[in-house]
């Protein structure tokens, strides 16, 4: 049974840092592509940003230059550190694994950046 669960989310003012962690069991973990994806109140889940099993990331182009998606194999988890946060980064974030279409999903943490 996969289980991702994200932690390291809270309040913070605009422009501080977050660090989301997302650890996960039950999988193959160094052969799943793995994602952070956030939703905020009344919009659709998008992705933050993304990273495959050889490392390559990409990005959504609003967070390029301030976020950095990372994983670690042996610990089974992957991070998300936010710098600059922005008002417009509220949202609840969720820790992906295998893909948005057929992948397993964390329960989400909520990040609310303060102006």
């Amino acid at each position: 049974q996969v289980q991702l669960v994200e932690s390291g989310g809270g309040l913070v003012q605009a422009g501080g840092s977050l660090r989301l962690s997302c650890a996960a069991s039950g999988i193959i973990f160094s052969r799943n592509a793995l994602g952070w994806y956030r939703q905020a109140p009344g919009k659709q889940r998008e992705l933050v940003a993304s990273i495959t099993s050889g490392f390559l990331t990409t990005y959504a182009d609003s967070v390029k230059g301030r976020f950095t998606i990372s994983r670690d194999n042996a610990k089974m988890t992957v991070y998300l550190q936010m710098n600059t946060l922005k008002p417009e980064d509220t949202a609840v974030y969720y820790c992906n694994a295998g893909g948005a279409a057929y992948g397993s999903w964390g329960q989400g943490t909520q990040v609310t950046v303060s102006s």
